[in-house]
């Protein structure tokens, strides 16, 4: 008789224990920003909202589209409230498959038109630029590129530049943007020639900036966010906005972006985890990580961006995704 009310008491305690009123709130972030910047951010929300956050990050060499893929895959169960990607090609992707909850935060009101999404599925956080990081010892003053195209007519050789693959993140939304802005003909051929030219693909922008800091590359394509932080470093390198002449194409700026999840388990602190990311308050934090180079609060002073938008981007996507693995793979 003890031993069966002992039983039942203890079932009773941890029935209380475990209510849904009494556990801690909690969402479910999927992070393709690095860790480095995106975990103080979430520390802060965590600490402002008592919100239990559980980010989920992925791979350099992967990055955004393997949490893509499990978010497709999770549509009819969503494990993931949120999903904060480094950049805002994928976001589309996800914005076509349904995945994706209408909701616009507050703080739209103060962000540009390309920034927000026309029929409310994303938000853009910050903003960073592709540049060229170029090793000061190696490519003096006289041969460092005003424009991408001098990729494929400087004296540097082939070997020593760097680009990572464009099929992943920032570099293949930049690959998408050209074909948007040059047309998908003159954009293949460019890819072509830095092919033909031995011009080294690697696996992410982060391993082109580390290969350029040690001098193995003397110049490469990254992430104003990967460039800045090897000044930071005192590096021997110089970060290059191209294309910044009247008249010329322009430096494209990539804003990461933030979404709600569809049918997420715990939406109601998802929205409270967007409002967050979307503030001006985070927005200064990762510019302080190094993370947002170019803010999207204001103008950008030393910034001529490529006009390209959103949509147009997107129309090329498929194609340039497509061609481009012809041409790199063969």
């Amino acid at each position: 008789m003890k031993y069966t009310l002992w039983v039942a008491g203890a079932l009773l305690v941890l029935t209380a224990c475990g209510s849904p009123s009494d556990a801690t709130p909690e969402v479910v972030v999927y992070v393709s920003v690095d860790q480095v910047h995106a975990e103080p951010v979430l520390n802060l929300f965590a600490e402002q909202t008592g919100i239990r956050v559980k980010p989920v990050y992925d791979v350099e060499a992967a990055k955004t589209t393997g949490l893509v893929q499990r978010l497709i895959a999770e549509k009819d169960r969503p494990q993931a409230d949120v999903f904060w990607n480094g950049e805002f090609a994928q976001t589309l992707s996800l914005k076509d498959r349904g995945v994706l909850a209408h909701y616009q935060p507050p703080a739209v009101a103060k962000l540009p038109p390309e920034a927000v999404d026309v029929d409310g599925l994303w938000t853009g956080v910050g903003g960073r630029a592709r540049v060229l990081l170029v090793h000061r010892e190696h490519v003096p003053e006289k041969l460092r590129p005003r424009r991408l195209e001098d990729l494929l007519t400087t004296t540097i050789p082939g070997e020593r530049i760097g680009v990572a693959r464009p099929f992943f993140g920032t570099t293949a939304t930049h690959a998408a943007a050209l074909y948007a802005a040059w047309g998908p003909d003159r954009a293949k051929a460019f890819f072509e020639k830095l092919k033909a030219r031995g011009v080294r693909f690697v696996d992410g922008n982060s391993v082109v900036r580390d290969l350029v800091v040690g001098g193995e590359l003397w110049m490469g394509l990254t992430d104003s966010d990967d460039a800045l932080g090897a000044l930071e470093r005192k590096a021997p390198v110089e970060m290059i906005l191209l294309d910044q002449e009247d008249g010329g194409l322009g430096t494209l700026r990539i804003p990461a972006t933030v979404a709600l999840v569809k049918g997420g388990p715990n939406s109601e602190q998802g929205r409270k985890l967007v409002d967050f990311l979307v503030s001006e308050r985070a927005e200064q934090e990762l510019l302080k990580s190094g993370f947002c180079s170019y803010p999207l609060r204001g103008d950008a002073k030393d910034l001529r961006p490529m006009r390209v938008r959103a949509g147009e981007l997107w129309k090329h996507w498929q194609r340039s995704q497509r061609e481009l693995r012809e041409v790199l793979n063969r």
